[in-house]
């Protein structure tokens, strides 16, 4: 088995490949970035700065990053991290297929459901585990990264982790190791389900939840999602201080109710936003298909419909193409009510 010290590399290195790769560097461990051109160009000129609510912080000189462009640097990992979007997986793990050497631990701390088995197939020489991200990364340019809101790394249990536990608890990063993995990345497909609310906004997040418009347009999409679920009998793992089940009802509060039992989910910094508003504005393709488009695949297996979930992707579809992306509260509403009646 690779020894800890070894060479940690972050396939995909964007916001959360720079913050996550960036804290552990920060904390002494050997890693290595291989992410796109623009991002490597920022980190040469300013290296990495990293933030998060906490008030944590630290810098990075440029000459402390090693930040590569091709797959090929990854040849000497000794654990690969992969934060790449949801559509690049496969071309990522047939990338890294070329390179690594056999029994090199994979980590997908990606959003969606399915892409630690995207790359198992790809990479049936290394073990894959299936991990997730909680809290939200705001790229502020410049090299500049900040963890916005609460939440720890969660990841499949495996003794291959006994190794890197301690590397990622020295960089603030403690690995939550679960054994049921599927119903933890379900719960979070519930908390990201916000994402395309937040996105149609053009607010921020903390600003986004605190109205009670947009919260209740989350509750129908996870409503919607929670009844499939229960129809296969899968039950979402807890991972957050409220059970899945009760997320609705807690969203659907009025303001004033829900600023009193609602601290830990605003517990998120004033500038923060979800990762789909980022690829909007960045104008890249978004994670809705590996999102809202999750519950869309789950109803057709079960020959249901999903039309709140099914108007929530079609929307970002439309604001991909230069649609409409400043959505008030109670428009947004009304529109996702009108195909759920």
């Amino acid at each position: 088995m690779p020894e800890a010290r070894g060479c940690i590399v972050v396939i995909g290195a964007g916001s959360v490949g720079c913050y996550i790769g960036g804290r552990l560097a920060a904390a002494g461990a050997p890693v290595r970035f291989i992410g796109r051109a623009g991002i490597a160009a920022e980190v040469a000129d300013h290296g990495l700065t990293l933030s998060d609510l906490r008030g944590f912080h630290a810098v990075l000189a440029p000459g402390a990053v090693d930040f590569r462009t091709e797959a090929a640097a990854a040849a000497d990992a000794s654990l690969v991290l992969v934060t790449v979007k949801s559509a690049a997986t496969e071309s990522a793990g047939h990338e890294l297929a070329s390179h690594l050497a056999s029994d090199v631990p994979v980590i997908s701390f990606q959003n969606g459901l399915h892409n630690a088995e995207v790359l198992a197939e790809c990479l049936p020489d290394q073990p894959v585990l299936a991990g997730m991200v909680p809290f939200n990364v705001v790229n502020q340019g410049q090299g500049r990264f900040h963890h916005g809101s609460e939440g720890d790394l969660e990841v499949a249990d495996s003794s291959i982790l006994d190794l890197w536990q301690p590397v990622f608890d020295k960089a603030g990063l403690p690995l939550q190791r679960h054994v049921d993995m599927p119903a933890v990345l379900w719960s979070k497909l519930l908390l990201n389900l916000n994402n395309a609310v937040n996105a149609l906004s053009g607010i921020p997040l903390k600003a986004e939840l605190s109205q009670r418009a947009y919260r209740r347009c989350v509750a129908m999409a996870q409503r919607e999602t929670l009844a499939l679920l229960e129809a296969v009998g899968i039950r979402p793992a807890k991972i957050t201080a409220l059970p899945p089940h009760w997320l609705p009802a807690a969203l659907s509060m009025p303001d004033w109710l829900f600023r009193r039992l609602g601290n830990r989910m605003l517990a998120i910094d004033p500038l923060a936003r979800s990762s789909m508003w980022e690829d909007l504005e960045r104008g890249r393709r978004t994670e809705i298909d590996w999102i809202n488009g999750e519950v869309l695949r789950l109803a057709e297996r079960l020959g249901r419909q999903a039309p709140v979930n099914a108007r929530m992707v079609a929307l970002i579809r439309e604001a991909e193409a230069d649609g409409r992306r400043d959505w008030p509260g109670e428009v947004l509403l009304d529109e996702l009510r009108s195909v759920a009646d």
